[in-house]
C-alpha cells in the first residue's frame, strides 16, 4: 500500500475515532443532566449527533458497564438505587410513549395504580392500564402488563383527572382490597373537593359512560350536594332499568331514585 494510501487511511481512522469520541461525550453529558427515573430513547439525543447506529451502540455500551439501565428495547433509564435496591421508574415514564405523541395528550393513567392514589384500595398492582381513545392488545414491559381501556371522550390534560373518577365509578366493582360502600365514601370526599364547573363537566363526560355510571354519579353528586343540577344524568337513562351496585345503599341515600339496588 502506497504511502498515500496509508496516509489517507490513518486520516480516515483518526476522523472516525475522533467522531465516536465526540458521540460519546455528547451522550454522557446529556445523560448526566437527565433526572434518575427519566425514560429515554436514542431520539432523545439527536439533537447535535445525528448518527442513530453510533448512538444505539453508545446507549448499549452504557447499559452493559451499568452507567445506564435498559428497561426494554430501546428504552433505557437512570437507575435510582436505595438501601432496598434499585427503584425503577414510575409507571409514567414506563408507558409515557403512549400517553403523549408529537406534545399531545393521547392516553392516561387509569386503574388500580390510580385507584391506589385517590386512596380506594392499599393494592399496588404490576398491571398498568391507560384509557386511550382507540385500543390495542396487551403489551408486556419488564414486569408490568399494560392494558388500554377504549374512552369515548375528548383527552385533554385538565380534564384526566375527571375521566379517572369517572373510571373507579365505572369499575367500582373490580376494585380490589376494599368494599363499594368504602369506595363510595371516599368518592363522596373527592367529590366535595371539586368546584361546581368541575361538577358540572363531570356530568358531561359521564355522558359517554355507560349508563350504570351515570347512576352511580348522580347518586354521588345527589348526596354531596342536593341542589346541584343532575337532571340531564337522570334523562340520559332509563326509567326502568335496575343497576346492581351491592352496597351503594349504604352511604347513599339517593340510590332509590337512581334505581341503584
Amino acid at each position: 500500500m502506497s504511502s498515500f494510501l496509508t496516509n489517507k487511511l490513518d486520516i480516515f481512522t483518526a476522523f472516525v475515532i475522533q467522531q465516536l469520541h465526540e458521540t460519546t461525550d455528547y451522550i454522557n453529558d446529556t445523560i448526566n443532566r437527565l433526572p434518575k427515573g427519566y425514560v429515554f430513547t436514542y431520539t432523545d439525543l439527536t439533537t447535535k449527533v445525528h448518527k442513530k447506529e453510533a448512538i444505539i451502540k453508545a446507549l448499549n455500551r452504557m447499559a452493559v458497564s451499568g452507567k445506564i439501565t435498559k428497561l426494554f428495547k430501546g428504552k433505557f433509564y437512570k437507575a435510582k438505587g436505595t438501601v432496598f435496591g434499585t427503584l425503577q421508574p414510575n409507571q409514567y415514564q414506563i408507558v409515557k410513549d403512549l400517553l403523549e405523541a408529537g406534545g399531545k395528550t393521547i392516553g392516561y393513567l387509569t386503574g388500580t395504580s390510580i385507584y391506589y392514589q385517590l386512596g380506594l384500595t392499599s393494592q399496588i398492582s404490576n398491571t398498568i392500564q391507560i384509557g386511550k381513545n382507540q385500543v390495542r392488545p396487551k403489551l408486556q414491559r419488564e414486569r408490568y402488563t399494560i392494558s388500554i381501556v377504549k374512552q369515548k371522550n375528548t383527552i385533554t390534560k385538565n380534564n384526566i383527572p375527571l375521566l379517572q373518577i369517572l373510571d373507579a365509578i365505572r369499575y367500582i366493582k373490580k376494585i380490589p382490597d376494599t368494599k363499594i360502600y368504602l369506595v363510595c365514601m371516599r368518592l363522596l370526599a373527592i367529590l366535595k373537593e371539586l368546584d361546581l364547573d368541575k361538577k358540572n363537566t363531570l356530568i358531561r363526560l359521564a355522558q359517554r359512560y355507560p349508563p350504570a355510571t351515570r347512576a352511580l354519579l348522580g347518586a354521588l353528586l345527589n348526596e354531596e350536594n342536593e341542589n346541584i343540577n343532575t337532571t340531564s344524568l337522570l334523562n340520559s337513562l332509563n326509567p326502568i332499568t335496575k343497576y346492581q351496585i351491592r352496597g351503594a345503599s349504604k352511604v347513599l341515600s339517593a340510590t332509590e331514585k337512581w334505581n341503584i339496588e
